[in-house]
């Protein structure tokens, strides 16, 4: 799954600043063929009482074939639900291809099952990882999943067909999505053995210590900052506290901006981190971790679209040359 974080800072959903527990997740799907995660962004982040949009809404996630786009904090109380679930569950929408159009609002007109399987199937692929992730994130089980209409059904959202008026063409439910969610949980039950140096990682929500037996993890190491693993083995071995394999944690990356400064400098058991892809920083620039064997063409080619807009890189960053190195986190133009 690749994630990108870009918040909706316009949204009025956003601006509102209301925080939430959340205690589930509830899948919705656009109901506006070929619009993909990215391209939400400029539709939505725009003020309600400014009157730059006609709707009162925001999810925290939109889900593509390719990538998952974040745009409110997992914490932030959205407009998702129209109704009670929005106090809640963390809500997000998988996108729908382009090729069909709507009737009577639920009714998928044109759509051809067989030519869409392939995306569909990313899409879904995504949607069950995003769900892994967050369910770790917040001690969470599949049976803590739910859709639109199931919400309807138990009074906590408005009345909406999604996902259930798609995912039967595919011969899936959101029974068996919850299923697919519970087998990944199972084989991933130590899925952060591949966090290594140079890795920007978050604390996840149910961690209290730094490693079993330690001290507390304080409030603002959790909610202010990312952090960069600095560290894995000593002397050649791997770090165990606690029973748990940890790794070093030797800068932090200021949440609001993205700036990397020194670090906490403690081990941290791997379970209770996450790897964090990208991050806003002050101007709203989405940002990219540069990895091994990655040059400025390569990122520019696969962030933007087109290899031939890495200057725009390079202009945006203060960058002299083309030289760049794993770990370096990079703004990204729009």
């Amino acid at each position: 799954m690749k994630l990108f974080t870009k918040y909706m800072t316009r949204n009025d959903c956003y601006t509102a600043g209301r925080k939430i527990t959340p205690k589930g997740i509830m899948v919705h799907s656009t109901a506006v063929p070929g619009v993909m995660a990215a391209e939400w962004f400029s539709r939505w982040n725009k003020s309600y009482k400014a009157g730059e949009i006609n709707r009162q809404v925001c999810v925290h996630a939109f889900v593509d074939d390719k990538e998952v786009w974040q745009y409110l904090p997992w914490d932030h109380r959205g407009w998702h639900a129209g109704g009670a679930a929005n106090n809640t569950h963390i809500g997000f929408e998988i996108c729908e291809p382009a090729g069909f159009s709507y009737k009577s609002g639920s009714v998928m007109v044109g759509y051809d099952a067989a030519k869409q399987e392939d995306y569909f199937r990313k899409a879904w692929q995504n949607a069950v990882e995003l769900c892994v992730m967050l369910c770790k994130k917040y001690g969470l089980n599949e049976n803590d999943i739910i859709c639109h209409s199931e919400g309807y059904k138990l009074g906590i959202a408005s009345n909406h067909a999604d996902v259930m008026h798609w995912f039967p063409k595919h011969g899936e439910s959101m029974d068996t999505f919850r299923k697919a969610v519970k087998k990944a949980l199972e084989n991933s039950t130590d899925t952060n053995t591949d966090i290594g140096i140079g890795d920007m990682v978050e604390f996840k929500d149910s961690a209290k210590n730094y490693y079993p037996g330690s001290v507390a993890v304080p409030t603002w190491v959790k909610n202010d900052y990312y952090h960069r693993v600095t560290q894995t083995l000593y002397k050649g071995k791997p770090v165990v506290k606690g029973g748990k394999e940890c790794v070093l944690l030797g800068k932090k990356v200021k949440k609001s901006g993205g700036q990397e400064i020194a670090g906490i400098n403690t081990w941290v058991a791997k379970e209770n981190l996450v790897i964090v892809n990208s991050i806003p920083d002050n101007k709203g620039n989405r940002t990219y971790t540069v990895q091994k064997g990655d040059t400025l063409w390569r990122i520019a080619e696969k962030e933007l679209g087109r290899g031939t807009r890495y200057p725009e890189i390079k202009k945006l960053n203060g960058l002299t040359s083309d030289t760049i190195y794993p770990g370096q986190v990079l703004k990204l133009p729009e």
